[in-house]
């Protein structure tokens, strides 16, 4: 009798190759995951073995927990004061209809400019008064939706991010004593917004053609002159029942649900100023006068200063710096603006903050706005995945425009 050749059945070959596709994928995954495990403990261990030698173990994490305590005591209760105040005349602006005046102020600028249509402006005043999300918000409703081509909604992510916070951040800097920097800054973040969103526009229609067309589900694509006449969609300014209700109470309801949304945004950065901003200062300050670490607040080994130093003449030059600890906080910035803002107060103290540098920081604090935190997932939920990588290049390059811009539009000021 011939030896049975389970190859020639049909059944058993097939179980045959769906448990060798399975036995593979499970040696590669445990590969990937073997080599993600030893990353993560090389990097995890270097990082704490590598403050932990200079500083000293028990200083350096009781310096871990002191300058995260420090942080919230200190700043990030105070960023919270600021958002619940902005927060609550955001909702006024809303409600009496001073947004809806600001956006048709701001509609005759979309098209030359950013190449979007005039509805686009609301986005960028709901982002300025709240966050980055608040464009996702309005891209989701389908009057919205249908002014804007493919490629022009998904630029949207990168023009509404351009100015995510900037009300807290220009409170923020205002407060500190450093007002004139921060309008300076607004104007380079404004400049930033610009090649950000054009740059998306560019590369979007480069690699995919085919998205320079309506929005799906709209069945006619607006014209020139409709854009142009259309009255922009209204936020809602209250339901009837609201609207009947005398200007004190609406006054008084618009304050407390804004100072409830300030809240919200308050507790959200938490995580960011308190992880992000305690790691990059324990990276970027050295050991108190005298050289001997104490387990206090603020202290660290000046890693990314030192990195600096080797390439400061490229930041003096572009933004400014005269000192190389500031380039922490445009790093900080790229993922959490609630977290760079959280480093002014130390390097306050420490007498490294110019109104050059609040110029800069305002404008690449507000451009960049976390955005590698949010384009990912704002992408995502606009159904653009393929697009993640041309948004962030064309933002981390917008943000340094914003930057650049700032510095030099300050010294051209100071020269007034």
């Amino acid at each position: 009798m011939a030896p049975f050749n389970f190859r020639n059945n049909n059944i058993l070959h097939q179980i045959y190759r769906v448990s060798k596709n399975n036995v593979m994928h499970y040696l590669v995954r445990a590969y990937r995951r073997t080599h993600e495990l030893v990353i993560f403990l090389v990097i995890f261990f270097g990082f704490f073995i590598g403050l932990s030698i200079p500083m000293g173990l028990p200083n350096m994490l009781n310096t871990f927990m002191n300058t995260a305590y420090h942080l919230l005591l200190e700043t990030v209760f105070y960023i919270m004061a600021i958002t619940v105040m902005t927060g609550a005349i955001s909702k006024l602006f809303v409600e009496f209809g001073v947004v809806v005046l600001l956006e048709k102020m701001l509609k005759p600028l979309m098209k030359p400019l950013y190449n979007l249509p005039g509805v686009a402006s609301l986005g960028a005043v709901m982002t300025f008064l709240s966050d980055n999300p608040a464009i996702i918000t309005l891209s989701k409703d389908k009057t919205f939706r249908r002014y804007f081509k493919q490629y022009q909604m998904a630029s949207l992510t990168n023009f509404g991010t351009s100015f995510g916070m900037g009300l807290v951040v220009i409170a923020f800097m205002t407060g500190r004593g450093y007002g004139s920097g921060a309008l300076v800054g607004l104007a380079g973040a404004f400049i930033g917004s610009i090649v950000t969103t054009r740059m998306m526009q560019y590369l979007t229609l480069k690699s995919y053609p085919e998205l320079d067309s309506p929005m799906p589900g709209t069945f006619e694509e607006p014209t020139t002159e409709k854009l142009e006449n259309i009255e922009a969609s209204q936020p809602v300014q209250g339901n009837i029942e609201e609207e009947k209700k005398g200007p004190f109470l609406r006054t008084l309801n618009a304050m407390l649900d804004g100072g409830k949304s300030g809240v919200e945004i308050g507790l959200s950065i938490i995580p960011g100023v308190l992880i992000i901003s305690t790691i990059v200062m324990m990276t970027t300050f050295s050991a108190p006068a005298g050289g001997s670490y104490t387990g206090a607040a603020y202290e660290g080994v000046p890693v990314l200063p030192w990195l600096a130093s080797k390439i400061d003449f490229v930041f003096q030059w572009l933004f400014g710096f005269d000192h190389p600890e500031l380039i922490a906080f445009p790093i900080t910035a790229l993922g959490a603006v609630g977290a760079a803002i959280g480093l002014i107060p130390a390097f306050d103290a420490s007498g490294l903050i110019t109104a050059n540098a609040i110029a800069v920081f305002t404008a690449m604090g507000m451009c960049w706005s976390g955005f590698l935190s949010t384009h990912t997932g704002m992408l995502d939920s606009l159904g653009y995945r393929q697009l993640i990588s041309k948004a962030i290049a064309s933002h981390t390059i917008g943000g340094l425009i914003a930057g650049i811009s700032a510095h030099w539009l300050f010294v051209l000021v100071s020269l007034i």
